[in-house]
């Protein structure tokens, strides 16, 4: 075992499982995944610290702990097919692929989609689609999906991408509106119907494209 081998056992350890975080599933799937291969070169020895890693540009490969209770909360099945809406460097969409029959990872950075697609192939991870595009608008041709997850907080979650969810479907996002606490967020359709419950609060950092649009006063 190397000290990269020992630190994902002990991110699992002490950071998931403390966390309430039960699915063997889903713990399975971040034993799998090298988390360094999604980070940054000069990161890659803390890679399993139990923070959000800088990618750039406003951008973060999310913290292991909100990750896992993200998708532990998204009950993923292994028929689903699942949106990752700014998938950065694919951590989250490698982590989906244990769990489910296909994932879509939509990503606009052209340099985040290429290592993305170099460390899902270091993974021999083929049931991922790299989709580039603007990441408001969701990836409406291979709609609707079963579970559509955030990879990064957001003022709100646009109408265009939870229009996309199935019925039965669940959406999972950070919501951060302002200042104000993170809250991890389930989204579920029901009868055509969207419903909203906070489940934990999280710090994780909002996504450049998805800040709070500015409110004009007219005096």
């Amino acid at each position: 075992m190397t000290s990269l081998d020992a630190a994902r056992t002990h991110m699992i350890e002490s950071q998931i499982r403390p966390n309430r975080v039960t699915d063997q599933r889903v713990l399975d799937a971040f034993a799998s995944i090298r988390r360094e291969l999604f980070a940054p070169e000069h990161l890659r020895q803390v890679a399993y610290v139990d923070e959000d890693l800088p990618l750039g540009g406003g951008r973060y490969v999310m913290e292991p702990m909100v990750a896992a209770r993200l998708l532990q909360a998204a009950s993923v099945e292994r028929t689903d097919t699942v949106l990752i809406v700014a998938a950065g460097t694919g951590y989250e969409a490698a982590l989906t692929a244990f769990l489910a029959r296909n994932v879509v990872a939509l990503e606009e950075d052209p340099e985040l989609v290429r290592r993305a697609r170099a460390a899902l192939v270091e993974h021999a991870i083929a049931s991922v689609s790299i989709v580039e595009g603007p990441l408001p608008q969701g990836y409406r041709p291979r709609a609707p999906y079963d579970v559509i997850v955030f990879g990064g907080a957001v003022a709100e979650v646009p109408s265009e991408i939870s229009s996309q969810l199935a019925e039965e479907g669940r959406l999972l996002a950070v919501v951060k509106a302002g200042n104000a606490v993170g809250r991890a967020t389930l989204t579920t359709r029901t009868g055509g119907l969207l419903a909203r419950r906070v489940i934990f609060d999280a710090a994780t950092p909002l996504l450049p494209g998805f800040l709070m649009k500015p409110v004009f006063a007219f005096c």
